[in-house]
């Protein structure tokens, strides 16, 4: 329950209506009025459950991880689900009773419904948030157990079943919980129930990472299907009033100039300090931007007359915004991200390079893909090796914004970007793409499947 894994899964129901598949949408009360509004031009089924009362460390009302005070209680909050399983057992009682279900797409994170899934014969399928570069990297390094030899966490260290990679234990540490804390039995849950699945959908394509997906798939392990770019599913709808970030687009776009997309997501946590560097740095760079910033970010940058120095060139957004929107207008030629792979995959769909600086979760291992895999994009300067910056300063953002935007580098990546999106879009095509036919493989195996169990 993040918007990161909501969204895509919610493309992928447009996905399987397009097949002629009926879907049934599993919620909290919490979540539904932002599902039901994004799908309220579907035929989708919608069924919430209430979210426990009272869950340990969880303040009341809180049922989405961008909701949660900080990310430290991740792990919490995903616990917290297993309490709603008796509910939504009876719920899929009620359901199989009066249709067929032929299978269960699950996010990763909810370990307990493979047991429900099981319960009531459906394959379950793992719903994947992350490419299978980082599956196959982690999985490689942590079998062959090479960070225990590393003496540093910004020591290189090579991958030996993919020796032109190289990562650091830097790239690790926001991906592992505390190996003697509570944490750890929740995790090591959700990695048994994903190897015991069936397999995994992943909102990636062939083309951009052939090789992870064949060396996974070559092995006997749950099969990876990867029918993406998922955001290429979702219709584009112009607002009927346009907000002002984009008649403020627009006006840079009759001028010709080039833009800076800013944004860390909404999880991400930025100490005021680096909210201050980010600014100078911005300042500084003379780029045209756009920055959005959650309001309680904003009120430590903002009361120093950020706004106004920057006036006619950069504006601060501290609203949601349909981030889409802004990476397909042509003057948009950036994008600086914390590289979480949602916003990585729509910026290589929108031909915009990325400006890579990793703060949580696997984005340190999204960085290198985005940077040394599929170079489409350069990484901030940051005080230790590898891809996951310690305090970054704004000399150092300034420095790398000019390359990006105007440097040679900058030029590089962003003609390597612009290949990438084509390849994005045929992978999605009707009929022919290979996103679209490993999802018409996938339903003919399972309902085949299913068919097979019944008899």
């Amino acid at each position: 329950m993040s918007k990161g894994h909501i969204i895509p899964i919610l493309h992928l129901a447009r996905l399987l209506l397009c097949r002629g598949m009926a879907v049934t949408m599993f919620t909290t009360t919490g979540n539904r009025p932002f599902i039901s509004e994004s799908l309220a031009d579907t035929s989708v089924c919608i069924i919430d459950i209430p979210f426990p009362q009272n869950a340990p460390e969880i303040p009341p009302g809180v049922e989405s991880t961008d909701l949660l005070p900080s990310m430290s209680l991740f792990f919490s909050f995903c616990k917290a689900t297993k309490q709603m399983q008796p509910m939504v057992e009876e719920k899929l009682q009620g359901l199989v009773q009066v249709q067929p279900v032929s299978f269960m797409v699950s996010d990763g994170f909810l370990w307990w419904t493979l047991e429900s899934a099981t319960k009531f014969g459906l394959p379950r399928l793992v719903f994947s948030g992350m490419n299978q570069f980082v599956s196959c990297v982690s999985r490689a390094v942590f079998e062959d157990r090479l960070l225990d030899g590393a003496e540093s966490d910004d020591e290189l260290i090579t991958v030996t079943r993919f020796p032109w990679i190289k990562v650091t234990r830097n790239d690790f540490n926001a991906v592992m919980p505390n190996p003697n804390g509570p944490t750890m039995e929740v995790f090591i849950d959700q990695v048994k129930s994903m190897s015991n699945s069936l397999g995994f959908i992943v909102n990636s394509f062939y083309e951009l990472e052939k090789v992870y997906i064949d060396n996974w798939n070559s092995e006997k392990r749950p099969k990876v299907w990867c029918v993406g770019p998922l955001c290429l599913a979702e219709p584009e709808l112009e607002p009927q009033k346009k907000p002002f970030w984009i008649q403020w687009l627009d006006q840079k776009l009759a001028q010709g100039c080039s833009v800076l997309y800013v944004a860390f997501g909404s999880q991400t946590e930025v100490s005021s300090e680096q909210l201050q560097q980010i600014a100078m740095g911005l300042q500084e760079s003379k780029a045209n931007f756009l920055w959005v910033l959650r309001k309680k970010e904003s009120e430590s940058i903002l009361d120093e007359g950020f706004e106004e120095k920057v006036k006619g060139r950069g504006i601060v957004v501290k609203q949601w915004v349909d981030q889409r929107q802004i990476l397909k207008y042509q003057c948009i030629e950036g994008f600086l991200s914390h590289c979480g792979w949602n916003s990585a995959l729509e910026s290589i769909c929108y031909g915009v390079p990325i400006l890579a600086w990793p703060m949580i979760a696997e984005q340190a291992l999204n960085a290198r893909m985005v940077v040394e895999e599929i170079k489409v994009g350069l990484r901030v300067d940051s005080t230790c090796n590898g891809m996951k910056p310690g305090f970054v300063k704004w000399d150092g953002l300034m420095k790398m914004v000019k390359e990006l935007m105007e440097g040679e580098m900058g030029k590089q990546v962003r003609k390597r970007v612009k290949e990438v999106a084509e390849l994005a879009k045929m992978a999605m095509a009707d009929s022919d793409g290979s996103s679209w036919q490993t999802l018409d493989l996938l339903i003919n195996e399972l309902c085949n499947k299913k068919q097979d169990v019944r008899l």
